[in-house]
């Protein structure tokens, strides 16, 4: 057991952080998206009807908080699992193959990319802007690009539709590149996964380096 005095409004993640030990997250940036929305960092609490979102549920005197009870390893690994369900597991082929949160979790719970068959969304890229490529095919809706594009003042992503139908774009549909985005990268550095990463044009310049008739 260990006993923790912390500041007010403190959450269980905080409070972890403070004792070192591990809880996961997915969707959680520390002050900027603080949503409970991926399930992954829940934890058992002495008390309590179910299992709490750690980066939201805050701390109470007397408080007893078990991380890795057989029914928290349990529910984090389904939860994970259920992500995969309805994700592009092109891991070869992605730009975070080997530097995927999402891939991580997975290794570490030893889930079954398989398990449950979900319904994997083929929606188109947006290429529309010199620098960086959306594929939603990819999104875990953990909605760290949103909340670090708000942090930024510009806001022009966001999730669309209800439902399974939910996803990530910008307003009617619109292209990036139609939008008041500056192309500041902050989005990139923040998704977990890679359903948004900068464009590579190294290959374009291999062909103009190789190209004779330019010289």
């Amino acid at each position: 057991d260990i006993a923790l005095q912390l500041p007010q409004a403190s959450t269980i993640l905080d409070a972890a952080k403070v004792a070192g030990v591990k809880i996961p997250t997915l969707c959680y940036l520390k002050g900027i998206n603080a949503i409970g929305a991926c399930r992954v960092c829940l934890v058992e609490v002495k008390g309590a009807r179910g299992l709490c979102a750690a980066c939201v549920y805050p701390v109470n005197e007397g408080m007893e908080v078990y991380t890795n009870t057989p029914k928290v390893m349990e529910s984090r690994k389904t939860t994970v699992e259920l992500i995969l369900s309805d994700h592009k597991k092109d891991c070869l082929n992605c730009v975070r193959n080997n530097k995927c949160e999402l891939q991580d979790l997975a290794m570490e719970f030893g889930c079954d990319a398989h398990r449950f068959k979900g319904v994997t969304n083929d929606y188109p890229m947006d290429t529309t802007t010199p620098y960086i490529v959306r594929d939603n095919s990819k999104c875990v809706l953990c909605r760290r690009c949103v909340a670090a594009c708000n942090n930024q003042s510009i806001g022009v992503i966001g999730a669309n539709a209800r439902g399974i139908d939910t996803h990530i774009g910008s307003p009617f549909e619109l292209g990036l590149d139609t939008t008041s985005c500056i192309s500041c990268g902050q989005c990139i550095v923040n998704c977990p996964v890679g359903a948004i990463y900068e464009k590579d044009d190294t290959a374009k310049v291999f062909e103009a380096l190789n190209d004779e008739t330019k010289h």
